[in-house]
């Protein structure tokens, strides 16, 4: 964090905390929030920004990046110099909209400004704020104001405010002052025809005066979820308090904490929707998830019949044949087992290298010969279609060279290297085994093997392939992530 102020491990905290609790002030303001500081080479730069979940926020572009100098120096300048003052609001034009602006200073307990905090609304929407109800309005300077004090707490608990959650503004003497238009089409379907600004917290059901005694005696934010008339309801409750300079002004002093509370927000959110649709995407996934699983002990059956017929038979050509066919279909059955833990389609790929290898070293391998198979390199995330692919083309070239390279050995290593390249995978399988023969040719060459693997990387895939000796032979596979990359 940079300014141009000299700040101590508290003035750091202090920052720190204001920033973490800025998405529901945001939320609640139904405004972009930035929070400024000043270099020292006396720049204005943003180190915070929060879009509100509840209306369209101004700056979808990424404008106040953290780090990225102030919109509107000038008007940031003016504020670390003459002390921002949160009454007066500022018209700024971006990109071609008004943009009504105010600033609130961020002070440590011995006033010293450390920060600048923005509030920004499209205009037509900061003139509708100033519409609502005075308690309203007061409620939320009173709430930004305890929020850059650092003293709200709970809010990262949270779930999002929404476009289409209510709010309710409860008075310390538990009557209801202000009722929002959404809140109050909530509250309809729980049998409140009328309007409830006015009516005590004790006239609605016991959830909101729970919430309400909760949030005041705990002194900190707190969420409920409940079944009420069929459907499912979410309410937060956030208790505000006053500023003790605030307090003092009004000749209030050393009395009890209580007389510092201003009041609580109610913020009510109809979650029957969403929890239904997700329940539904959870059975779904969980079905899917037993497919593939099915999927899985099917393949492992068709590859346990073919090693007893592989164990039965007395031509060694047939033998290799068929226990080389077993590993291909236990290389997709492993990307099945990954899909049953995890259904949302994508596959750890060093995980699938790491199964395989421990496959084929069971199954191909004579434990008499000192031969090693390794994995190594980046963790890659790929679909479920490129890396059953990508599977079976680890498996022919890893077969490959313990049939090949490997094969008049009795030690040797085969080493798979998988590299992220950002879009693009280079999966890299190598040995220190005999080499590529003389005058070998990739595009004629008889290998079923190779061929599997250049039909798999140039069709499916849409990558490339290339063989040649690197003390050893060394086989290098490249393709794009996504399909669509391909």
């Amino acid at each position: 964090m940079c300014c141009h102020t000299v700040l101590t491990i508290e003035d750091v905290a202090l920052v720190e905390k204001i920033i973490a609790d800025l998405p529901i002030l945001a939320d609640l303001c139904r405004s972009d929030v930035q929070v400024y500081c000043r270099t020292h080479d006396g720049r204005v730069i943003v180190i915070a920004h929060s879009a509100p979940h509840s209306v369209a926020h101004i700056y979808p572009d990424g404008l106040t990046e953290a780090g990225q100098e102030a919109f509107n120096q000038d008007l940031m300048q003016t504020a670390f110099t003459r002390q921002p003052n949160p009454k007066i609001v500022y018209t700024l034009n971006y990109r071609g909209g008004l943009v009504a602006r105010r600033l609130y200073p961020i002070r440590n307990a011995k006033g010293v400004l450390l920060a600048v905090m923005a509030r920004d609304s499209y205009w037509l929407a900061h003139e509708r704020h100033k519409r609502r109800s005075h308690a309203f309005q007061n409620a939320v300077e009173c709430f930004i104001r305890m929020v850059l004090r650092g003293e709200l707490r709970g809010s990262a608990n949270l779930t999002p405010f929404g476009e289409h959650d209510g709010i309710i503004y409860v008075g310390v003497d538990r009557t209801v002052l202000y009722m929002s238009g959404v809140a109050a089409g909530l509250y309809r379907h729980l049998g409140y025809r009328d309007s409830i600004e006015g009516r005590r917290i004790t006239e609605l059901s016991p959830v909101e005066q729970h919430l309400f005694s909760e949030a005041l005696r705990l002194r900190q934010c707190v969420e409920s979820q409940n079944e009420q008339g069929g459907l499912t309801w979410v309410r937060k409750a956030l208790p505000i308090t006053r500023s003790p300079a605030l307090l003092e002004r009004w000749g209030i002093r050393k009395q009890p904490s209580e007389i510092r509370l201003q009041g609580v927000f109610i913020l009510v959110h109809d979650a029957t929707e969403t929890i239904q649709t997700q329940r539904e995407i959870e059975s779904k996934m969980a079905l899917i998830r037993e497919v593939h699983h099915r999927v899985k002990n099917n393949l492992q059956v068709i590859a346990s019949l073919m090693r007893m017929q592989a164990r039965r038979t007395e031509s060694e050509e047939a033998k290799t044949l068929l226990e080389e066919s077993v590993n291909r279909v236990l290389s997709v059955a492993v990307v099945h087992e990954f899909l049953s833990q995890n259904a949302n389609g994508n596959i750890n790929l060093q995980e699938v290298a790491h199964r395989i290898t421990s496959q084929i070293m069971q199954g191909l391998v004579d434990p008499s010969r000192n031969i090693s198979l390794k994995v190594s390199g980046d963790a890659i995330w790929l679909p479920a279609e490129r890396a059953t692919q990508c599977a079976l083309v680890i498996n022919e070239l890893v077969q490959n060279a313990l049939e090949h390279g490997l094969e008049q050995r009795q030690d040797g290593t085969v080493q798979v290297q998988l590299l992220d390249l950002g879009d693009l995978v280079k999966v890299v399988v190598s040995d220190d085994g005999e080499g590529l023969p003389a005058g070998f040719d990739l595009s004629s060459s008889s290998s079923l093997g190779l061929r599997i693997v250049r039909s798999l990387v140039e069709r499916d895939l849409r990558g490339h392939i290339s063989l040649e000796n690197d003390s050893g032979t060394r086989a290098e596979v490249v393709f794009a992530k996504s399909i669509l990359g391909g």
